[in-house]
C-alpha cells in the first residue's frame, strides 16, 4: 500500500486542527510538494493506526505507533517529515508539551513546511509552553516566533508575564518599556494594565527612578489621585534628588495641593531666595497666606518677619536688574544668566528675560538638564505655557530632572483632579 500526497494531507489535516492549542489554531500543511512524496506500506499502517488512535484520543496507543513508524529504518526524508507532523499532532492534543516542541522544530527547520505554516507553528510551540507553565522554553519560543513574525501584542504580552513569573523582572520591564515606547511612538496611549505592570516591575526591582517614571506616564495617560500622590512621595523620598531639585518640588507639592506645613512654605520661600531669585519666593509666600496657612497661630511673627525680610530683597534686585544683566550678558559662565534672566520674567520683563536665559542655556551650564528645567519655569511663570510645555518635553536627565519636568508638563495641560 502507498499513500500519495494528497491522501496524506487529508489524513493529517484533521488531527493538527483538533490540537488543543489556544494561539492559534494549527492547520497542517501538505508541504512542498516533490514528484516522489508518497508514504511506503511500511510507513503508511502505523500512521493510519496512530490515526485512528488519536480520533479515539487513545494518546499512548497514537504515539506508540508514531515511534513504530519512526523506528523503520530506510525511510525517505518525506517519511520522516510525515512522521513529525503526525507526532506534533498527537503530542499536542495529549498535552505533550515537549514531544509536540521537538516534533515542531523539525517541521519549523524543513524547507517543506511553507513561511506561513512555520509561523503558526512557532505561535502554537510558544502558547503550549506558557499554557504549561513551562515559561523557561516559552521565552525564547515566544521570541524566536516574534523575531520572525514581527511585534504581536497578545505574544509580546505572554513574553512579559514568562519573565515575569520566573522573577526576571529586569528582562519583563524590558519587553513592556518597548511595548509601550512603540505605542506612544505611534501616538496611541499606551494601555493602564502595562503601565501598571511595568511600575510593578521596578518596584520588584527596587529600581525607584525608573518606577517614577511609569507613574509620571499614569498620571500623563490616567490622571488619578492615587497616582499624582504616589509621584510626589517617590520624589520626595527619592535619596538621590539632588539639593538643586528641592525647590522644584516644593513648588510641585504647593501646586498638587500636597505642601500643607507652613514651614514648608517657609522653606521654600527661603529656598527662593538663596537661589537668587527672591521675587519667586515672595511670590510663594503670598500663595501660602492666601492659602490660610501662613499669618496666624504661634509662627505668625516669625512668618510675617521672613516675608518682610523677602520683600527688601526682591525690591533690592529689581533696583539692580538693568546693571546685572548687562553684566550677565558678558559674564563667560551661565549662572548670572539664568539668573538674572529669570529675575527679569519674575519682575514684568517675559521676552528679554527669557533672551536672556537663552543665551544662557548656550553657555554650558554645569548642570543643563537642570537648567533647561528652570527655564521652561520660568516660561510658565512669564505666562507662555505652550513654550513651557514645548521645553519641558526636551528636558532628559536621571535623578528626578526628567520626572519634575513631565509633571509640570502634565499640570499645565491637564491638571491633577
Amino acid at each position: 500500500m502507498r499513500l500519495t500526497r494528497y491522501r496524506r494531507a487529508a489524513l493529517f489535516a484533521g488531527a493538527l486542527l483538533a490540537a488543543p492549542v489556544v494561539l492559534p489554531v494549527l492547520p497542517v500543511v501538505g508541504g512542498i510538494a516533490h514528484a516522489a512524496d508518497e508514504l511506503s506500506a511500511k510507513v503508511g499502517k502505523p500512521l493510519q493506526q496512530a490515526q485512528t488512535a488519536l480520533a479515539a484520543k487513545n494518546y499512548a496507543k497514537a504515539m506508540a505507533s508514531v515511534n513504530e513508524a519512526d523506528a523503520i529504518s530506510g525511510k525517505t526524508e518525506y517519511e520522516s517529515y510525515t512522521i513529525a507532523q503526525m507526532r506534533a499532532a498527537v503530542a499536542a492534543q495529549s498535552g505533550d508539551v515537549a514531544a509536540a516542541s521537538k516534533a515542531y522544530d523539525v517541521l519549523i527547520n524543513s524547507s517543506r513546511t511553507p513561511a506561513a505554516a512555520k509561523k503558526q507553528m512557532m505561535m502554537a510551540e510558544a502558547t503550549m509552553a506558557y499554557n504549561a507553565k513551562d515559561y523557561a522554553h516559552a521565552v525564547p519560543a515566544i521570541e524566536r516566533y516574534i523575531k520572525a513574525a514581527g511585534p504581536n501584542a497578545q505574544m509580546q504580552t505572554l513574553l512579559v508575564q514568562s519573565y515575569y513569573l520566573q522573577k526576571d523582572y529586569r528582562n519583563a520591564a524590558r519587553v513592556q518599556q518597548d511595548q509601550i515606547n512603540a505605542a506612544i511612538k505611534a501616538h496611541q496611549t499606551p494601555s493602564e494594565n502595562q503601565l501598571q505592570f511595568l511600575a510593578t516591575c521596578y518596584t520588584q526591582m527596587k529600581d525607584n527612578d525608573n518606577a517614577t517614571h511609569a507613574y509620571v506616564l499614569l498620571a500623563k495617560y490616567y490622571s488619578k489621585p492615587d497616582y499624582w500622590a504616589m509621584l510626589v512621595h517617590n520624589l520626595a523620598a527619592n535619596p538621590k534628588l539632588p539639593d538643586a531639585l528641592q525647590l522644584n518640588l516644593e513648588r510641585l507639592r504647593a501646586a498638587t495641593g500636597t505642601l500643607k506645613d507652613p514651614a514648608d512654605y517657609m522653606d521654600m520661600a527661603e529656598r527662593s531666595v538663596q537661589a537668587g531669585l527672591p521675587q519667586l519666593g515672595l511670590n510663594l509666600i503670598n500663595q501660602g497666606y492666601q492659602a490660610g496657612l501662613l499669618g496666624k497661630d504661634a509662627g505668625a511673627a516669625r512668618q510675617a518677619k521672613l516675608r518682610a525680610m523677602i520683600v527688601k530683597r526682591a525690591a533690592d534686585t529689581k533696583a539692580t536688574l538693568a546693571n546685572d544683566a548687562a553684566a550677565a550678558a558678558k559674564a563667560p559662565n551661565a549662572g548670572p544668566a539664568l539668573t538674572t534672566g529669570y529675575n527679569m520674567v519674575l519682575n514684568g520683563q517675559v521676552e528679554s528675560g527669557l533672551a536672556l536665559m537663552q543665551q544662557g542655556l548656550g553657555k554650558n551650564p554645569a548642570y543643563p538638564d537642570i537648567a533647561k528645567l528652570e527655564y521652561g519655569m520660568a516660561q510658565m511663570d512669564g505666562g507662555k505655557k505652550a513654550d513651557a510645555v514645548k521645553t519641558f518635553e526636551t528636558v532628559q536627565g536621571e535623578n528626578g530632572t526628567r520626572d519634575l519636568a513631565q509633571l509640570w508638563e502634565l499640570l499645565i495641560t491637564k491638571p491633577a483632579k
